[in-house]
């Protein structure tokens, strides 16, 4: 079976890749799905921010293309194909499930984080270029995009006021982003997408309220500190 996971993780990533083309384009929640609309919400990035799909979907590609060819007996790419499949998999039918259902949407794309975390945790160091990075980048920003649904849905549901539900949900996702770079600081990669979503909430909030801006300020600085200090520990192990 092992041997077939490779093309698994072909299609499940030729899946995922084709599935913007397959629904209408995805611009937010509706509004109206919710019992408080959330226009405009304060947790949400920049619009630019969501450019960063397209690195994300062609270092996938590269990524899914190079499993399957140059790197298909490879032993160390073996334990990364189960999650990465369990991620991108479902992942494909996001976008559709995100136009009528919010909470399920927010449901899935934590599954797709933590299962996406879960083969960044598996990546070789010695492949970074074509592996770990690309898992990287898709489970750092996912951990951004799975924090800002829950945020919107927080503010939508009337849980909390949609500038606490904002704060609410980047207290949680700084958390997930610390806690996996302190129990694997060999993994700074982990951070690049994540801080791209920081900066661009604090964009998004530059007028907006003062307590949204220090809370991403905060994650940001936090963020970072995370990756520098791994970067050293890298370093020192080599012995540099």
């Amino acid at each position: 079976m092992t041997r077939y996971l490779p093309f698994l993780t072909l299609m499940a990533t030729a899946a995922f890749l084709v599935s913007p083309y397959l629904t209408d384009p995805f611009t937010g929640f509706d509004p109206a799905r919710f019992p408080v609309p959330q226009i405009d919400p304060p947790v949400q990035p920049a619009g630019y921010a969501f450019a960063i799909w397209g690195l994300i979907y062609l270092w996938l590609a590269v990524m899914a293309v190079a499993g399957a060819f140059l790197r298909r007996e490879d032993p160390a790419w073996r334990p990364v194909h189960l999650p990465l499949i369990l991620s991108l998999g479902p992942g494909a039918a996001w976008l559709w499930v995100a136009g009528f259902a919010p909470r399920a949407a927010t449901v899935l794309i934590f599954w797709m984080m933590a299962t996406a975390i879960w083969a960044l945790w598996r990546t070789p160091a010695q492949d970074r270029l074509l592996l770990r990075l690309p898992v990287a980048l898709y489970a750092g920003w996912l951990t951004a995009a799975a924090h800002v649904s829950l945020g919107i849905n927080l503010g939508g549901f009337g849980i909390a006021p949609a500038d606490i539900a904002a704060i609410i949900a980047l207290a949680l996702a700084s958390g997930v982003m610390l806690a996996t770079l302190y129990l694997r600081p060999d993994l700074p990669e982990y951070g690049l997408a994540f801080i791209w979503a920081l900066v661009a909430v604090i964009v998004a909030n530059w007028d907006g309220p003062t307590r949204i801006l220090i809370a991403a300020g905060l994650a940001l600085l936090f963020v970072i500190s995370a990756m520098v200090q791994g970067l050293r520990s890298g370093q020192r192990s080599r012995g540099l």
